[in-house]
């Protein structure tokens, strides 16, 4: 299957998955709200130049709103993340790795310690902005950050059930051609 039609395919059931199943389970007293669907940035090939990653961020972000009716937190909050991809995964992998790696990211590809930190990074970064974005006060600063921390912690177990649930297949990304 082609990168374009897997990754189309992807950018749909996360958009859907998002909106039909998570967005409508009851929040805990509006404090724990499952966010999903930004693990499709975090799954984009390794190759994607960062203009076209953020570009692709911000459309993802932007179809989201749409459907969701947010007046643009969710493509702020993905073209934030989608920017700062790029540079974690230079910070995170070692040059070597690089140069011989696999197509796109995924534990196998980046080991087991890059590829958590990658995913709590980017995790926390777009809940905080997201959350920052949605709540633009800070009466309560516990608050805050009790909402992120709490969020951020149970996205990241439906991030650690997806990878148990859909074990991607990882491919060498060749110099040829």
């Amino acid at each position: 299957m082609s990168d374009l039609l897997k990754n189309s395919i992807r950018f749909i059931l996360f958009i859907l998955v998002q909106v039909l199943v998570l967005n409508k389970i009851p929040s805990l007293h509006r404090f724990i709200t499952p966010y999903l669907y930004f693990l499709f940035i975090l799954w984009l090939p390794f190759k994607t130049p960062r203009l076209s990653m953020t570009l692709i961020g911000f459309l993802f972000g932007l179809s989201l709103d749409f459907f969701v009716h947010t007046p643009g937190l969710h493509a702020a909050a993905c073209t934030m993340i989608a920017y700062l991809r790029s540079f974690l995964i230079i910070l995170l992998m070692p040059k070597e790795t690089l140069e011989i790696s696999y197509a796109e990211p995924s534990i196998t590809s980046m080991g087991f310690m890059p590829y958590a930190t990658y995913v709590l990074l980017l995790t926390f970064v777009h809940h905080v902005y997201i959350l920052f974005l949605e709540w633009l006060q800070f009466p309560n600063i516990l608050y805050f950050l009790g909402k992120v921390f709490a969020t951020t912690g149970i996205s990241l177990l439906l991030i650690t059930i997806t990878e148990m649930l859909f074990n991607r297949k990882s491919r060498y990304r060749t110099n040829v051609a």
